[in-house]
């Protein structure tokens, strides 16, 4: 029994209590959190001594408590239950390499992900504000945190790596369908954050992108994330006009007036010839009479 106490009380710290506040959502069902047991510390300096990389301390600790991490909610419409959110991070038996190595039974001149870092061979200068994105070939060893459900992966990123040197700096980076990378946190605390604060709605890493999520994602967010939305809009646009179809009702859904139509000319011109043709008649026959 007691057991049963303490393990319900790591799990509510886990979550922050976000079971609580997704279950009195309007239309949220079938709230669901997969426990794990705690990962062994062998199991974790075996990673590290594989992949020649220091797991930080937040993420140690995190495998230490619970081995993986799984959330999901559903919505009822028309009284069927539709999987919405999803809150997701590997286990350390599936937090693998996103880069693996190259096959011997490969052709030498097989593209790789390395290919696409050759525009930005030998410019490792950025931006003070936007960190150097990481690269595909051995300068970066990349781990895939969370698959994002097929619309993206969630990476452990070490950048500036040696070859046979341990790696020890890591940060938070979201690597998008086109193989983009985007910026997320510098720690693992920021991100486990990010992720319950956004209730694990689909595509909510996009919102970390200069183009952001899909339409229908956005929807959800406005839905079950006002305030949170509405903040992320005002911040990527100020004056909020790109996100927003002006609709002026009075002019969309105005009724065309009606145009009357023209008098025929045809009618008019016979009318005036055959009171021109009277005119000569009667002139006829008074020229007569005299």
């Amino acid at each position: 029994m007691e057991e049963t106490k303490e393990s319900f009380k790591i799990a509510d710290r886990l979550m922050l209590g976000i079971t609580r506040i997704l279950e009195n959502m309007p239309g949220v069902v079938d709230v669901r959190f997969a426990e794990r047991e705690p990962a062994e510390k062998r199991s974790l300096l075996s990673w590290e001594q594989k992949n020649t990389c220091i797991l930080p301390e937040d993420l140690r600790d995190f495998y230490l408590t619970t081995d993986s991490f799984t959330l999901t909610w559903s919505v009822k419409l028309d009284s069927e239950c539709v999987p919405l959110g999803c809150m997701m991070i590997n286990s350390v038996a599936r937090l693998c390499p996103l880069l693996q190595p190259v096959s011997l039974f490969s052709l030498p001149n097989a593209p790789s992900l390395a290919d696409l870092d050759w525009e930005e061979s030998g410019t490792e200068s950025g931006s003070a504000r936007v960190p150097v994105a990481p690269h595909f070939d051995s300068r970066s060893r990349i781990f895939e945190l969370d698959p994002c459900g097929g619309n993206g992966k969630v990476c452990l990123v070490y950048k500036n790596c040696t070859p046979g040197v341990v790696a020890q700096r890591s940060e938070i980076w979201f690597l998008d369908r086109s193989l983009c990378w985007h910026f997320l946190t510098t720690t693992f605390t920021s991100y486990y954050r990010l992720m319950i604060t956004h209730l694990g709605l689909p595509e909510w890493q996009y919102h970390f992108t200069p183009y952001g999520p899909s339409p229908q994602a956005k929807q959800w967010a406005s839905l079950y994330q006002p305030l949170t939305f509405n903040c992320e809009l005002s911040l990527a646009d100020p004056a909020g006009d790109l996100y927003l179809n002006k609709l002026d009702p009075s002019k969309a859904f105005k009724g065309k007036a009606k145009v009357p139509a023209p008098k025929k000319k045809q009618s008019t011109q016979c009318n005036s010839g055959g009171a021109a043709k009277g005119q000569s008649n009667a002139g006829r026959q008074s020229g007569a009479k005299r």
